[in-house]
């Protein structure tokens, strides 16, 4: 059972354990900090499930939930610290298809997502593979191609391709990708996401030295292009 997963939670330590734990699920994670961006995130690709903070700056989670019961019917699970009887009867009458309270065990998350999931039949069971650019990433089998043939990476590189795979065109920073590897390479910094894009571009890209897919934002970061090289 894999599926792409939105989190829209703005505690970074807490979106960072959601975004692992999905992951060792076999699940595909992309990660916001408000209501703005969870709703730009779900124009960008429509995920299988919506894993929604209340109290979300720009946009708090109940009108991010309006907006998505208005427009789609992806599932939405409600992570919040709110508790009140009122609070949840809101988030289900708002359309929200369940709801836990912080702090909450990891392991009992997942697990109200696999529910979630299988209720709801959107778990992608056939194709895991997340695609862009003539690259997939299986995660469930954790390999990459690119245009058909193998690519050997390293845990770090691996990590870093798959979440901009996932969200191509959009511009990661040095320090965002740098997320991606914590835990992998606790000696990892800034700088040594230069060379895991250097050393990733040696391995997807006909010229290096020229990408067209995996390329630099100066003064930004890095994105990976959605048109296939």
């Amino acid at each position: 059972m894999c599926a792409h997963v939105l989190v829209a939670e703005d505690d970074e330590k807490q979106a960072e354990l959601i975004r692992r734990s999905l992951e060792q699920e076999g699940h595909t994670a992309t990660v916001v900090h408000d209501g703005g961006a969870a709703l730009d995130a779900v124009r960008r690709r429509r995920p299988d499930l919506v894993v929604l903070d209340l109290m979300l700056p720009v946009i708090d989670g109940f009108g991010v939930c309006r907006v998505l019961r208005r427009d789609d019917d992806i599932p939405v699970l409600m992570l919040t610290a709110r508790s009140t009887e009122d609070d949840v009867l809101l988030g289900l009458e708002l359309g929200a298809d369940d709801y836990m309270t912080k702090p909450y065990s990891p392991r009992e998350l997942m697990a109200r997502i696999r529910t979630v999931l299988r209720r709801s039949g959107r778990a992608q069971r056939d194709d895991p593979a997340v695609r862009a650019a003539g690259i997939a990433v299986d995660p469930v089998r954790h390999e990459v191609r690119c245009d058909g043939s193998a690519v050997e990476c390293t845990p770090a590189e691996y990590a870093i391709l798959l979440a901009m795979v996932a969200e191509p065109e959009r511009v990661f920073s040095r320090r965002q990708l740098l997320q991606y590897t914590r835990g992998i390479d606790r000696a990892s910094t800034e700088r040594a996401v230069d060379v895991h894009i250097m050393n990733l571009r040696k391995k997807i890209e006909a010229d290096p030295r020229r990408p067209v897919r995996l390329l630099t934002v100066f003064g930004a970061g890095y994105k990976l292009s959605g048109e296939r090289g």
